[in-house]
């Protein structure tokens, strides 16, 4: 009787955990992005391109006045449009052609994130770098924008 009993509570068992997957897997289907989300990933794409033209003033059109970036995820951020031109106006000095490619990207309200691999094509100072950007866009502006590395080449 003991056997049956525990063959009746492994098969239960085994009928409720499938149960319960199915259930996940349903909450776990793509959701289609509300419109405000499709603006914030555009303000982001459209950032994100603007560093091509590798004129600092054209990426920064889309930060806030008190936007906060962060280079790396062990970096101190910097605050405000002076800090962040200070921080990467070397790096955009010292190319020859600048390319933010996106890979991949994801939003949820106000916040986007984008796999990129970012291309620095210069004689001196080549640089390749890949990770995840994250964003936080609020009234049409990214407010903050940290930087979390995958893999850096020179």
């Amino acid at each position: 009787m003991e056997d049956q009993d525990r063959h009746v509570k492994r098969r239960e068992f085994l009928g409720t955990a499938a149960l319960g997957a199915v259930a996940a897997a349903r909450t776990l289907e793509p959701v289609e992005w509300t419109a405000q989300e499709k603006a914030n990933i555009q303000t982001v794409n459209d950032f994100c391109a603007a560093w091509s033209t590798r004129d600092m003033a054209k990426p920064l059109q889309f930060l806030s006045d008190e936007c906060v970036y962060r280079m790396t995820e062990t970096a101190a951020p910097a605050k405000g449009h002076a800090k962040v031109i200070e921080k990467l106006k070397s790096y955009v000095d010292a190319t020859d052609r600048l390319e933010f490619k996106i890979v991949e990207t994801f939003a949820k309200g106000p916040i986007v994130m984008n796999h990129r691999v970012d291309s620095f094509v210069s004689k001196t100072r080549p640089l390749t770098w890949e990770g995840v950007g994250v964003f936080l866009v609020q009234d049409g502006k990214i407010k903050e924008w940290s930087d979390y590395s995958i893999r850096v080449s020179r």
